[in-house]
């Protein structure tokens, strides 16, 4: 069970907040997968959907993870009012026909990690965008590639946020909470960005990145030129409700591991996501309906370094 748990809590979330708890219970074999909004943004992700975000990708990878093991995740999203934090139950019922795909992204659970370098000019292929999509379909979401006029207007949405988010007070306390830039508390944090997985502040290029130091200065730093061409990918539900959220924070990680399978690297560009009136404008211009959960940048290039983890025993409970 806590090998199963390690494997759920290496899923990606804002600034690395790792905002889940999970319960064990012993006599229905069933996983009960808790919010922690003592580790919610008050600012930056006031409605917590950022924060379901990142459990419904846990979520999904304790799913693989199950399903790994040989068992079927049998899974039921919850939504009980008098107990907001229970989200969703994972029973390991007998293993069924069907369970092949979902297990077979397993390897990718420890090597996914978000790149924040420069990602290479190369087009990602049909056949690999394609499998995305229906990754996504696959748990109930819509991904869809902006291009043309549509990728530009994403690119300068996501510039205003970013300009917006330099100077915005609740922003940057976000910052400063959830990223290390000291050597000691880099290397011996349990969560958060440490610096040397800020990657290089942009000199050039289009590339929709954040800056994580913000106005701080970090020692080493350098700079380098991004995509003029970014692949971007956004995550849509047809609702947005927190189990759309949820369905959506599962289906941006299935996507990101296979991704990882395929030899992609990918990293988030949530700022105009923060924004209610810069987030409605990233919908589908074609039919104009959806709600944009998340957009994802992928492509080739480095992989991102591996970032802190909260200890299983922080995390799990086992009830007898």
């Amino acid at each position: 069970m806590t090998t199963l748990v390690g494997d759920a809590a290496a899923a990606p979330s804002m600034h690395n907040a790792q905002p889940w708890s999970f319960r064990y219970l012993r006599h229905s074999r069933t996983f009960e997968v808790r919010a922690d909004f003592d580790r919610a943004m008050p600012r930056s992700d006031p409605q917590t959907r950022g924060l379901h975000l990142g459990c419904g990708a846990a979520l999904l990878n304790l799913r693989v993870a199950v399903a790994h093991e040989g068992w079927h995740p049998e899974t039921r999203l919850l939504r009980d009012p008098d107990d907001p934090a229970l989200l969703a139950h994972v029973r390991l019922a007998a293993p069924t026909g069907g369970q092949s795909d979902l297990g077979a992204l397993y390897p990718a659970i420890h090597e996914r990690h978000s790149s924040r370098f420069p990602f290479e000019e190369t087009e990602i292929p049909d056949a690999v965008r394609t499998a995305l999509v229906e990754a996504a379909r696959s748990e109930g979401a819509v991904l869809s590639y902006p291009t043309a006029w549509h990728l530009r207007e994403v690119l300068e949405l996501v510039e205003e946020a970013e300009a917006r988010n330099l100077t915005d007070r609740g922003s940057e306390r976000d910052l400063a909470e959830w990223t290390r830039i000291d050597a000691p508390s880099a290397h011996l944090a349990d969560d958060g960005v440490p610096d040397y997985a800020f990657g290089p502040r942009k000199r050039g290029g289009k590339a929709p990145m954040r800056d994580f130091a913000g106005p701080r200065q970090v020692a080493g730093r350098d700079a380098a030129d991004f995509e003029q061409t970014p692949q971007l990918a956004l995550v849509s539900t047809s609702h947005d409700r927190p189990e759309d959220w949820l369905r959506a924070g599962q289906a941006m990680e299935r996507v990101l591991l296979l991704a990882t399978l395929e030899g992609l690297s990918s990293s988030f560009a949530t700022q105009a996501l923060e924004w209610d009136d810069l987030r409605w404008p990233l919908r589908d211009p074609v039919t104009g309906t959806g709600h944009t959960q998340i957009l994802l940048r992928l492509g080739y290039g480095p992989k991102g370094p591996r970032t802190p983890r909260r200890p299983v025993a922080e995390v799990l409970d086992i009830e007898p």
